[in-house]
């Protein structure tokens, strides 16, 4: 009998271990496919109330708290949600009228050397000039916007400026870092994600190795 309720309890605790994992692991997973599982239907209600909102507007809470978490989001005073939408597509450019060459006739396919996020970085940027953007991530997207949340920082708050883990920011040279291209996506945008061979002409910055 003693021997049946060992291999019970064994059996038990290794289906313990093998389904103990961690919240934000959870969240990661499911956001692997946001039009699968529950979120399918909470981003249809989600997108039809985004479309309605004003542009940047603040919000209490991360939607995805494990990318938030990860990109350095912190549930503290000085930290600030915004939720911003851009347009998608290339840029709107009108036919030309005047006469040029074929090369110059083209009003399609083009676009920015910016990527949508890092637009939307710097649109959030302006609109609250007092904060810092630390970074951002993709939340959802319709047929017309793509929507991010950006993380923000108040770089003038005490309790930012005496947290030795962020307080980099108030330095007077992180000031607009955004339009710089110091975030993640700003990095992306530029090319710096690669280093060594093949990366060549992305640093120190692609205009400077244009050929």
């Amino acid at each position: 009998m003693a021997d049946k309720m060992e291999e019970m309890f064994d059996g038990d605790e290794e289906e313990t271990v093998e389904n103990k994992g961690s919240m934000y692991k959870y969240i990661r997973d499911t956001w692997k496919d946001p039009k699968e599982g529950y979120l399918k239907e909470l981003r249809i209600e989600r997108l039809k109330e985004w479309r309605r909102d004003e542009n940047f507007k603040r919000v209490e809470h991360p939607t995805r708290l494990d990318r938030a978490r990860s990109l350095g989001y912190k549930a503290k005073q000085g930290y600030v949600l915004v939720r911003g939408r851009v347009r998608r597509g290339g840029r709107r450019k009108s036919r030309p009228k005047g006469g040029r060459g074929p090369t110059r006739m083209g009003f399609k396919k083009l676009t920015p050397r910016k990527n949508l996020q890092r637009i939307t970085e710097e649109r959030a940027a302006k609109r609250y000039p007092n904060l810092s953007v630390l970074n951002s991530y993709w939340v959802a997207q319709d047929g017309r916007y793509k929507y991010y949340e950006i993380i923000m920082v108040d770089p003038h708050h005490p309790v930012i400026k005496n947290d030795p883990k962020i307080n980099w920011i108030c330095e007077v040279h992180q000031k607009g870092r955004v339009f710089r291209g110091l975030t993640s996506s700003g990095k992306k945008s530029r090319g710096l994600r690669k280093k060594g061979k093949g990366a060549e002409r992305s640093r120190p910055s692609k205009s400077k190795t244009e050929r």
